[in-house]
C-alpha cells in the first residue's frame, strides 16, 4: 500500500465544482409552520374561527422558547423529526418534543438524541466497527496514534485535508455545519478554530468519542457558545429537513453500516444549496484488485462492517441516488475527498 502513496503535490480535483462564494447562509421557516398549516381546513366553515384558534395554539405548543440557546436551536426530535424544545423551567436542563412528547437530557458532555436515548431495559447490537469506536481505548487512541497511520493510505493529514475542505465549504461559509462521525473532535476543533460558521455541531454514536472531543476542547480552550456535542445515529439524524447548511465527515464514509441510509439522510437535512464533503479509501488505484474485491466485498461487509468503495463512479451514483449533485473528488493514492451539493 505504501508504495501506491503519491506524494501531497499529486491531490489534484478531477473536475470542478463551481463555488458561490458571495452566498450567505440562508434562513428557513421553521417547521412548525409546516404542521400548522397541514391542519388548517381546506374552505371556511362554521367551525373555522375554533379551528384556527386551534392552529394558533399548535404553533405556540411548537414554537421555539425565546431563550433557547443558539446551539440547539437546529436541533430535532430523531423520531418525527419535529424541533425540540428548551424547558427552561427545569433545575435539570432537558430538552423535549411537543410531538412525540419525549425527553432528551444533557448528560454534561454530550446531548443523547439517539431514539433509544433515556431507554432503562432495551438494548440494540450494533455493527462490530460501530462497536469498536465506542470502546474506551480505541476513542483515546484516535488522535495518540490511530488516524496519524491513515497516511500510508494517501490520507495527507488533518491540515492538509482542512485546507482541502475549505474550499468546497465556501457556499455554506456562515451557516451552520455538522461534522458527522466526528470522532474526537480533529476537525470540529478545527471548524470552531476557523470561525467560518456560526454554529458547528460535533456529532458521533460513540459515548467516548465524545468525552474524548469534551477533553480536548476543554485542553485547548476553546470557545463553547457556537459548539455542540451530540450523541446520534448517522441514519437517523436530528435535525428538521432542509435545515443544515453543510456536512463534513472525515474518513468515516466506510464505516457507515448503511451508507446509502446515511448519505440519504445527508441529503434530507441539507437545505437546497448545502454542501456535503466525505473524505474515504477507494481501491481502483490497484486495477488486477477491483474485479475480485467487487465480488467479495459483501462478504468483506458482512465481517468486518466496513465498506470498500471500488471506484470514483460508485460514489458518484451513491450520491445521486440519494439527490445529491455536482459530484467532483480529489485523489491521493486510495483517498479520496468527495464534494456534492443539494439541488437549489
Amino acid at each position: 500500500m505504501a508504495g501506491a502513496v503519491r506524494s501531497i503535490s499529486t491531490i489534484v480535483p478531477r473536475r470542478c465544482l463551481a463555488l458561490n462564494r458571495g452566498r450567505g447562509a440562508q434562513r428557513f421557516p421553521r417547521p412548525f409552520v409546516l404542521m400548522a398549516a397541514s391542519r388548517l381546513p381546506a374552505a371556511a366553515s362554521p367551525s373555522a374561527s375554533s379551528t384556527v384558534e386551534e392552529t394558533s395554539q399548535i404553533q405556540q405548543d411548537i414554537e421555539f422558547d425565546e431563550k433557547t440557546d443558539p446551539r440547539e436551536d437546529k436541533l430535532a426530535c430523531p423520531i418525527c423529526y419535529y424541533p425540540l424544545m428548551k424547558k427552561s423551567d427545569e433545575s435539570v436542563p432537558r430538552l423535549q418534543c411537543n410531538v412525540c412528547k419525549k425527553e432528551y437530557r444533557n448528560n454534561g458532555t454530550y446531548l443523547d438524541l439517539t431514539v433509544s436515548a433515556s431507554s432503562g431495559e432495551y438494548t440494540e447490537s450494533m455493527p462490530a466497527a460501530t462497536e469498536l469506536f465506542r470502546s474506551p481505548l480505541v476513542s483515546f487512541l484516535y488522535e495518540r496514534g490511530w488516524r496519524q497511520n491513515f497516511i500510508w493510505g494517501g490520507f495527507p493529514g488533518p491540515e492538509k485535508e482542512f485546507e482541502m475542505a475549505k474550499e468546497y465549504l465556501q457556499p455554506a461559509i456562515g451557516g451552520t455545519i455538522v461534522d458527522a462521525s466526528c470522532g474526537s473532535g480533529l476537525f470540529s476543533r478545527l471548524f470552531v478554530k476557523s470561525g467560518m460558521f456560526s454554529q458547528v455541531i460535533a456529532l458521533d454514536f460513540s459515548e467516548n468519542m465524545l468525552r474524548q472531543c469534551s477533553e480536548f476542547v476543554e485542553n485547548e480552550n476553546l470557545p463553547k457558545e457556537n459548539l455542540a456535542l451530540v450523541r446520534a445515529d448517522i441514519s437517523r439524524l436530528p435535525f428538521p429537513s432542509g435545515s443544515i447548511d453543510a456536512i463534513h465527515a472525515g474518513a468515516a464514509l466506510h464505516c457507515w453500516p448503511s451508507p446509502a441510509s446515511a448519505v440519504a439522510e445527508i441529503s434530507r437535512v441539507l437545505r437546497p444549496g448545502g454542501v456535503f464533503v466525505a473524505t474515504t479509501f477507494i481501491v481502483d488505484v490497484v486495477p488486477p484488485a477491483v474485479p475480485a474485491l467487487r465480488l467479495t466485498r459483501q462478504y468483506f461487509a458482512q465481517f468486518t462492517s466496513n465498506t470498500i468503495y471500488v471506484s470514483e463512479t460508485e460514489l458518484e451514483d451513491l450520491c445521486s441516488a440519494c439527490g445529491l449533485v455536482g459530484f467532483t473528488c480529489a485523489r491521493n493514492g486510495f483517498f479520496v475527498m468527495i464534494s456534492v451539493t443539494k439541488p437549489s
